[in-house]
């Protein structure tokens, strides 16, 4: 698979990773998780969300000794298959032209390993500016883009199914593009 080239002044479209679930599952040595990977895929990162065996610390555990014991059994993951993560992670790369990050879950804990954060540019007037600036100077956040950051957490929160809803859509036009004619 290679990048589209990029229209100009714009930039290049990484390949379709439809297929990203499948592949991954396949590129994944078997016995690293109690479930199938889930996959979360944007045009410039590759998530793998995946589960580990909770520990077993008998009836008598608190939550606390539960969170400890999970965030523990998450860490010892992390180094032990630290060397094949890698090499899964530059295999997905070059396949798909995506960085690529691991998440993992066990029991209630979830922790995201080193993923990427990726630049935004946008314009705003005064009126966008002043409610960044008001969530920084109230000590929300550092900076405008930490504010501007937080904004977006917070209405994909409170829209999740509407933003479902949208990126369904998306893909049955996609899916009619596709069988359309080709023009090409």
């Amino acid at each position: 698979m290679r990048f589209r080239p990029a229209p100009p002044g714009g930039r290049a479209e990484p390949p379709n990773a439809d297929d990203a679930a499948a592949w991954v599952t396949g590129a994944v040595p078997d016995g690293w998780f109690t479930e199938r990977p889930e996959i979360v895929v944007d045009r410039d990162e590759i998530i793998i969300w995946a589960r580990v065996p909770e520990p077993d610390l008998g009836p008598d555990a608190t939550d606390a000794d539960r969170a400890a014991a999970q965030a523990g059994r998450i860490n010892q993951f992390r180094e032990d298959t630290r060397d094949d993560r890698i090499r899964v992670a530059r295999q997905i790369e070059h396949h798909y032209q995506r960085k690529v990050a691991w998440g993992i879950r066990c029991g209630d804990t979830n922790e995201l390993f080193t993923h990427l954060a990726a630049p935004v540019m946008t314009r705003l007037r005064q009126p966008e500016r002043q409610i960044l600036d008001t969530l920084v100077d109230a000590g929300v956040a550092r900076s405008r883009s930490e504010a501007l950051a937080w904004c977006v957490k917070l209405v994909g929160q409170h829209t999740e199914e509407w933003l479902a809803d949208l990126r369904q859509a998306m893909t049955k036009v996609d899916e009619l593009r596709r069988q359309g004619p080709n023009t090409i």
